[in-house]
């Protein structure tokens, strides 16, 4: 079933942007809530084997979302989210940045800003997530870094927690 799921992941080296569409056999107010809700994000945002643990969060303008990605072994690695346009159900829009434990800017690494739109596709629903960063060597940083393999595998997470949802 996955495999008939749309994914794209496009990368735009004119203007620094990647736009990754992912189609969800889910309702779009199930998904809007997986991305949205602590409870939910912390059972899917991050790549296997990794998982996620929450410092805190505020998901509404002006809010943010503090979180790590944990390997298996317990490394942390720290991530921060501003979230400054918020329209439930319909899209979100972030700056990201990498940081400390303590929510810290690593300034050596790319922040960026992301756009997140959620839209029905008959049943399904499709996510379309634009993240346009401040340069090309940024862009490039991120791709190099493993972002495609890691979206796929996150994404295929959120697809597992979806159909435990749905029962």
């Amino acid at each position: 079933m996955k495999s008939n799921l749309q994914f794209d992941f496009l990368v735009d080296k004119g203007n620094n942007t990647l736009t990754i569409v992912r189609e969800f056999s889910a309702e779009r107010q199930l998904v809007w809530d997986c991305y949205t809700k602590q409870e939910l994000l912390d059972q899917w945002f991050a790549p296997k084997p990794f998982t996620t643990k929450t410092k805190s969060m505020d998901f509404s303008n002006g809010g943010h979302w503090h979180y790590a990605m944990v390997d298996p072994e317990g490394k942390e690695y720290w991530g921060y989210t501003e979230y400054y346009d918020v329209n439930p159900i319909d899209f979100y829009r972030t700056i990201d940045a990498f940081c400390d434990s303590e929510g810290t800017i690593n300034q050596n690494l790319p922040r960026a800003k992301w756009h997140v739109t959620f839209n029905d596709k008959g049943e399904n629903s499709t996510v379309t997530t634009v993240v346009t960063y401040d340069s090309l060597n940024d862009l490039e940083t991120i791709i190099n870094m493993g972002m495609e393999e890691g979206m796929i595998a996150t994404l295929e997470k959120l697809d597992e927690l979806l159909a435990t949802l749905k029962k």
